[in-house]
């Protein structure tokens, strides 16, 4: 792994751009993204073994120009050694975006994963702060308490009908909502809309979830101005009446004379809703999903217990909910032999890194016992890997073990609706029913 950075002028060849049509890929091909996972991860097989970094024009998005393209990073080694060299691929020009848009825009999306040090380390630690001993314990202690209320609903839903239910909508969404919900003290009424805005800022224009398609732009937009207006609202009625939640610890907490402003507090609560809702959400329906396609690894985990620190971390790897995260070199170099120029994005595909041959032994098996498993379905090393892994590995930990023991007659019934969206490998609909084996 290496990456040699300002070069002497001259001494580094100007960069490829060898895209990969001749190999019939287009990253950029909305339709791509509507294949099933087996026929993705073919792709992303033969890119990184022919095309490691190969060039894509970037997709066109109504309202935003489109820019020079973008570096596909498939393997492993690439995107760890970009990952932990931040002076050299930033993230403030754009980490959740293809595209470059306004500045403001860009921090206000992104939050912490879109800035750089010193900015980022400053709000970092402010955030990290706040996530004290004591939050963290009541946070993860609650987690339980939350499951085994979504489940319960779960099956009173299905003892009341006709057996069925919606994976995703009744049993792996209201959990991390709950759970978010509930550490934030966002209000009971206000949940529904935050479910319903946070789907249309992570829909990657798929049409059944912007209202006008022709230009999802002004749909994300307009969903973050509620969110923000929502946050500005609970931030300034903490400030007056202070209650042990983490937005009171958000507005109280200082590092060295600074707080959070009340924007910056919207827009890490954006940022949870994202890392934090979105990914768990599609880590337990698409584990389920894994569950039910490999019922001899089911078995397994449900005859032991033990299994389950290795599970939730294959079950990660496996499903990888964020498929990509941009960086945009500051300068020209040199990336394990390939030749970069200053300006140039490189999109990391977690979802390919996570089945390299070269890390991962077998990596099409889903072995709920692989040890040890790098994944890097938390981001890889450097600044920006997930603040909440802890908590997202707990929620998911709870999910799976009770599922187990309260609902051990869930059966999905049919093949998933998959979200039309690069950004998050994430489920719409997956349905299923319980058999009665209680």
């Amino acid at each position: 792994m290496s990456v040699d950075a300002a070069p002497a002028p001259g001494t580094v060849p100007q960069p490829r751009r060898a895209g990969a049509a001749d190999l019939g890929i287009d990253l950029s091909d909305r339709d791509f993204w509507s294949r099933p996972p087996a026929e993705r991860h073919a792709v992303f097989d033969r890119l990184r073994a022919q095309r490691p970094f190969a060039f894509f024009a970037e997709p066109e998005i109504p309202n935003l120009p489109s820019g020079p393209g973008y570096h596909a990073v498939t393997r492993y080694a690439d995107l760890e050694a970009i990952s932990s060299q931040p002076a050299v691929f930033c993230s403030g020009e754009g980490a959740v975006s293809i595209q470059d848009i306004p500045a403001d825009l860009n921090e206000f999306y992104g939050s912490l994963i879109s800035m750089d040090d010193p900015r980022h380390a400053k709000i970092r630690r402010i955030v990290a702060k706040t996530f004290t001993p004591r939050m963290l314990e009541r946070v993860v202690d609650s987690v339980a308490v939350v499951v085994d209320d979504v489940l319960a609903a779960v099956r009173r839903k299905a003892a009341e009908g006709d057996g069925t239910f919606d994976v995703v909508a009744d049993l792996a969404a209201p959990i991390p909502l709950r759970v978010i919900c509930d550490m934030m003290g966002v209000p009971e009424q206000d949940r529904a809309m935050v479910l319903a805005k946070s789907n249309v800022i992570l829909s990657g224009g798929d049409p059944e979830l912007v209202e006008d398609e022709e230009d999802p732009l002004t749909g994300v937009l307009m969903a973050g101005i509620e969110l923000a207006g929502l946050m500005e609202r609970l931030a300034a009625e903490r400030l007056a009446h202070p209650t042990d939640d983490l937005t009171t610890a958000l507005v109280t907490t200082e590092v060295e004379g600074e707080k959070l402003t009340h924007q910056e507090i919207a827009s890490f609560f954006i940022l949870l809703l994202v890392a934090g809702n979105e990914t768990t959400r599609n880590a337990i329906s698409q584990g389920l999903l894994a569950l039910q396609e490999h019922p001899d690894q089911r078995a397994r985990w449900v005859a032991d217990p033990g299994l389950t620190r290795t599970a939730v971390e294959e079950i990660v790897r496996w499903t990888s909910p964020v498929t990509w995260m941009r960086r945009t070199a500051t300068r020209d170099g040199e990336l394990n032999g390939y030749p970069f120029a200053a300006g140039d994005k490189f999109l990391l595909f977690y979802a390919a890194a996570n089945r390299d041959p070269a890390v991962f032994p077998d990596p099409h098996r889903f072995d709920l016992g692989r040890d040890p498993n790098p994944h890097v379905g938390f981001g890889s090393k450097g600044p920006h890997f997930c603040l909440g892994a802890h908590l997202a590995r707990r929620e998911l930990a709870v999910t799976f073990t009770r599922v187990f023991e309260q609902l051990p007659d869930l059966e999905v019934t049919g093949p998933p609706d998959r979200l039309r969206s690069s950004f998050v490998n994430g489920l719409k609909r997956l349905p299923a029913r319980l058999a009665g084996g209680r």
